[in-house]
């Protein structure tokens, strides 16, 4: 049987709790009604000695996360709050964490729950994911972190973490898989409706220009670029845009932004796509001309590269006029 440790405090996303409470006490119930032993044994562990946050029920323990000495697999769930406060508020939390996974525990961290570990030192050199929308804030705080906004879950070294919101109940659902087995990861699937193949994010994520810098000059290049993206545009032009040497204007933007120049007018034309997907647009060789592509095999590829979907199949999935006819 295994110990997990589930973090609950004040300021924790309790959906991200509830949910993993909720396909564990499952898993140990389908257990049970068939006679095996239980996989799990789950603990509440708080930051207080006495649990005001959220009632587990009878099934599920509360321990003040301080008395846990040896859990076999700590979860971190996500959180509301500015980050640095968060941070500095539950300080004691995030170095017991650390203190245990060096004392041979495994982690895991649901959404922003990923701030903890990273807080904590334990994701230098290591691949991880979070919700896309903490992409740039994570690499600034902690540039040693291979961070992946296209992942939903990531596995390396004892230290497990998972996609945006209800994404992470996919990590869950590949710790049960792990640690229950094929068939029983197959049985919590159909259980709790979830893909077990869903591997990326990405087509969920908005590109929002990526403007969290100072620097007038790339600003000026990026609302150029997403006013002209239909047109022919060329490094050449948007640098001279800047009054700056092309070399100078690709090294400046790559800073800024953390793409280059092509990258990020590539960014900008699929989002252009991807709006005129989701209002129904039924033609895809007019969206592509109107989104600033020549050739359909190289915009399929591009769309394909950032959304982890086809345009057919991104259409299906967000068109608001399939969502009337279905």
């Amino acid at each position: 049987m295994k110990q997990i440790a589930l973090i609950v405090h004040e300021d924790a996303t309790l959906s991200t709790v509830t949910g993993a409470m909720d396909m564990f006490i499952h898993t140990n119930r389908f257990f049970q009604h068939t006679g095996n032993p239980l996989p799990f044994e789950l603990v509440l562990a708080g930051e207080k000695p006495i649990n005001d946050v959220l009632p587990g029920g009878a099934q599920v323990k509360y321990r003040q996360f301080s008395t846990i000495s040896k859990p076999d697999l700590i979860i971190v769930p996500a959180f509301y709050g500015d980050r640095d406060e968060m941070l500095k508020k539950h300080q004691d939390t995030i170095s017991r964490i650390k203190l245990l996974y060096q004392g041979g525990a495994e982690v895991a961290s649901l959404c922003s729950g990923i701030y903890f570990l990273a807080q904590a030192g334990l994701l230098p050199g290591r691949s991880c994911t979070a919700h896309w929308n903490d992409m740039e804030d994570i690499k600034r705080r902690y540039p040693d972190v291979n961070f992946l906004s296209d992942m939903v879950i990531t596995d390396q070294e004892g230290i497990y973490t998972s996609g945006g919101a209800f994404s992470s109940l996919n990590l869950i659902l590949y710790l049960i898989d792990k640690f229950c087995g094929k068939e029983v990861g197959v049985w919590a699937s159909k259980m709790f409706s979830l893909d077990m193949d869903r591997v990326s994010q990405s087509h969920f994520a908005v590109f929002k220009g990526q403007r969290q810098h100072h620097d007038d000059d790339i600003l000026k290049a990026q609302t150029y670029i997403e006013q002209n993206h239909h047109l022919p545009i060329n490094m050449d032009e948007i640098a001279g845009h800047t009054n700056m040497s092309k070399r100078n204007f690709i090294r400046r933007f790559k800073k800024a932004t953390q793409n280059t120049p092509f990258e990020y007018l590539q960014r900008v034309k699929i989002e252009a796509a991807k709006k005129a997907l989701e209002k129904g647009s039924q033609n895809i060789n007019l969206l592509m001309y109107d989104a600033g592509y020549n050739d359909i095999k190289t915009f399929r590829e591009v769309f394909k590269k950032l959304t982890g979907l086809t345009p057919q199949d991104y259409r299906r999935k967000y068109s608001r006029t399939a969502v009337m006819l279905n």
